[in-house]
């Protein structure tokens, strides 16, 4: 399914909801407090500015009465997504997000990766795939990357681990392309990147990552994954703990200017290794 057709099919989805809603004259507000949302999400809904996830798809058809439809018309919608299931909502949202700010212990950001290091990093996770599947999947991240390149991007804050800068993924040539990159952002003010050196010893949230979505309107986000999982969370106590987390990682951190510094002496060491190969 085409982007534009998968948008009219979300739009879709929200018609319905605002109609089988009226229908049962319940308000946004009665709506959200039953399936465990604000008001507001539902109107958010019901305009397709933001897409449910399958507990809340659920709860509606179970409230409304609707035998199923809305999680048959999610898994459908879902299922036609050119990201992991567990992804797509928060896809989703970093679009509409107006500060993200990101950690990840072992890896660069998605966001802010290389064509070549993320199919390096496809060639290591799925060893079979066809250099089609492969080429489909770095397009799709590489237009995500273009979210830090337009004239609205969003503040982007992103801590990485002095680990993931030494690691050649790709090899040494390509590695040094990629921090090459990271250091671009930097300098451009498209990112705010913090590295957290060796070191520092131990530090929070180790082997763990952690992405805060806020947003001009609505409640910031937090989105965390495991193992072929991911979690969305908006409740306000668990978004302010991470929240603090993330300000500990702050304090951890080498300040902006000596993370680049780090980040470009790495770069020239990889270069090095590249050409004593």
């Amino acid at each position: 399914m085409a982007k534009g057709q998968q948008q009219a099919a979300w739009e879709f989805f929200g018609t319905e909801l605002r109609k089988r809603r009226e229908e049962a004259k319940l308000t946004q507000a009665e709506v959200g407090a039953a399936v465990f949302v604000s008001g507001g999400y539902i109107g958010q809904f019901e305009t397709a500015i933001r897409k449910p996830q399958l507990d809340v798809a659920q709860r509606l058809d179970a409230l409304l009465q609707t035998g199923g439809f809305f999680e048959r018309l999610w898994r459908t919608l879902i299922d036609s997504s050119p990201h992991a299931s567990y992804f797509v909502a928060a896809a989703e949202l970093e679009g509409l997000a107006t500060h993200i700010y990101e950690w990840t212990p072992g890896l660069v950001p998605g966001l802010m990766q290389t064509a070549d290091h993320f199919r390096s990093m496809i060639l290591v996770d799925k060893p079979f795939e066809s250099d089609e599947q492969i080429e489909s999947r770095v397009r799709l991240r590489m237009e995500r990357a273009r979210l830090l390149q337009g004239p609205s991007n969003p503040e982007y804050w992103a801590i990485l681990h002095e680990s993931t800068l030494r690691v050649p993924v790709g090899g040494p040539e390509a590695m040094a392309r990629q921090l090459g990159h990271l250091a671009d952002l930097g300098h451009s003010r498209r990112a705010l990147i913090q590295i957290i050196p060796f070191s520092a010893g131990a530090y929070p949230l180790m082997n763990r990552n952690l992405r805060l979505m806020e947003f001009e309107d609505t409640p910031p986000t937090v989105y965390t994954e495991a193992l072929y999982s991911g979690n969305l969370l908006d409740e306000p106590s668990v978004v302010k703990r991470a929240q603090r987390a993330y300000d500990l990682l702050r304090a951890a951190a080498l300040s902006p200017e000596a993370s680049l510094d780090l980040i470009e002496s790495v770069a020239e060491d990889h270069r090095r290794c590249a050409s004593t190969t």
